[in-house]
Order: structure tokens, then sequence, then C-alpha cells
């Protein structure tokens, strides 16, 4: 478990890590420049790099811990439905999320099509909420397969948004995310995309979260949008 600064959550859980980059949102991917600091910190659960995917059986119980009810973002530092992380294990991450009941866990994956594939083979409890990234238009066909997993909350990641999106199919979606890439060298962001997605959400009754502008100093660009910040949350009951 660790605290974050990431606004649409508030701890993160990482069961597995390690990844390997499949489309273009992941060319400057934050988890593996964060792998190698902490490699180079010497922390055991990074020791062999970002591109080694790794499960984690001690991580299993650490959800049991928690006293109060939390907002989780489950594997910050892997993808959970990458092919290197086997069903078994995805059932059991899943068994401990249902066990745990008073949270809420937010699992993000770039593999729609593996969890579609395999959503009938797990149990799908109220509190996890399923979502995918969706970076620009060439991968919108992963709102499709997210449509067909059987999470009750469903969430789209437009972060970082590296181009418009201009005609989402958001029926069945509850929640969106954007944001834009920051870092060393970011991929623009142009503010008539975040405008036309929030219009999208607000004729589809979909809650919209302006995560942030990016740049080289996101803290600076802010994220604000027409003068407003906008923290929508799916409104369920746990």
């Amino acid at each position: 478990m660790a605290q974050t600064s990431i606004e649409w959550t508030e701890l993160t859980w990482n069961p597995v890590t390690g990844c390997t980059k499949i489309s273009p949102g992941c060319k400057f991917c934050y988890a593996e420049v964060m792998s190698k600091r902490l490699k180079a910190m010497g922390v055991d659960k990074y020791k062999h790099g970002f591109k080694k995917v790794r499960i984690h059986e001690d991580a299993l119980g650490i959800p049991y811990t928690w006293k109060k009810s939390k907002v989780v973002f489950v594997n910050s530092m892997s993808d959970l439905f990458h092919k290197d992380v086997p069903l078994e294990f995805i059932q059991r991450v899943f068994q401990v999320m249902r066990d745990n009941g008073q949270h809420v866990f937010q699992v993000l994956t770039k593999r729609a099509d593996r969890l579609a594939e395999i959503s009938d083979q797990l149990i799908w409890p109220h509190n996890i909420w399923m979502g995918v990234s969706v970076e620009d238009e060439k991968v919108t066909e992963r709102i499709d397969f997210l449509r067909q997993c059987g999470a009750r909350v469903k969430f789209l990641s437009c972060e970082p948004l590296i181009g418009p999106l201009s005609n989402l199919k958001l029926i069945g979606i509850d929640w969106v995310i954007v944001g834009g890439e920051s870092g060393h060298k970011p991929r623009p962001m142009d503010p008539e995309w975040v405008l036309d997605i929030q219009e999208q959400c607000q004729q589809s009754n979909v809650a919209f979260f302006f995560k942030q502008w990016g740049g080289k100093n996101k803290k600076k660009a802010g994220r604000e949008l027409n003068g407003k910040t906008y923290d929508e949350m799916p409104e369920v009951e746990l």
C-alpha cells in the first residue's frame, strides 16, 4: 500500500509490478520512470526492472489490514491483464477485492482484449471499478471490450490524451478521466479535445474528471477547465 498524489484515488496497491509497452500512450510511462528510481534505491520489489512482470504473493494480504474504507488504484505499476500474469493469480486478486467489499478498487488496463476474453472466468463484486486507457482514436476499440466485462462501474482514462476523441461511445460508461501528459518531453494536448470530451460526458450524463493539463510544469499548469475544477465521480453505493 502507498499513499498517492493521483487525484482520483487515495491509495495504490501493487500485487503485480512490471509491464511492456503496447501503444503510443505508453511512450513516456510514469511507472517505468518510477520503477527505475525504486530499483536504484534498492527496493526489492523492483530489482528486476520494469520490463520483467512479477507477481507478489505477499501483497495479497495488504487490503485485509486497512481499517477504514479506501479508494484504491490497483496495479499503478503494472497491468493486471498483462499476458504474463496468470489467470489464477488474477482470480486471486479478484478474491481479495471481493473479500474487502468496504473498499473501492479501481483497475485500469490497456489489455482490454484479454479483459473481455477472461471476464466470464472472474467474479465481479460490486466494489470493483474497471477501466481502460483510451489515449486517442486508434484505441477506441478498448471501450467495446470494456463493455463486455461484468464490472458494475466502468470508466475510461483518457490520459495522456494525445489526440481528439470526437465520437466516444459512452453507452454503459460511468466515468471519464482526462489528463495531459507531463514530464521532460510531454506531447501537447489541445484544449478543444478536452472541452469536446467534457461536453460529450455532459450530454450522456457521464461523470467527468479533469486530472491535469500536464506539461513540463504540471503544478503550474494546474487542472482548471474554463475556470472550474471537475472532480466528478460515479454515484454508487457500496
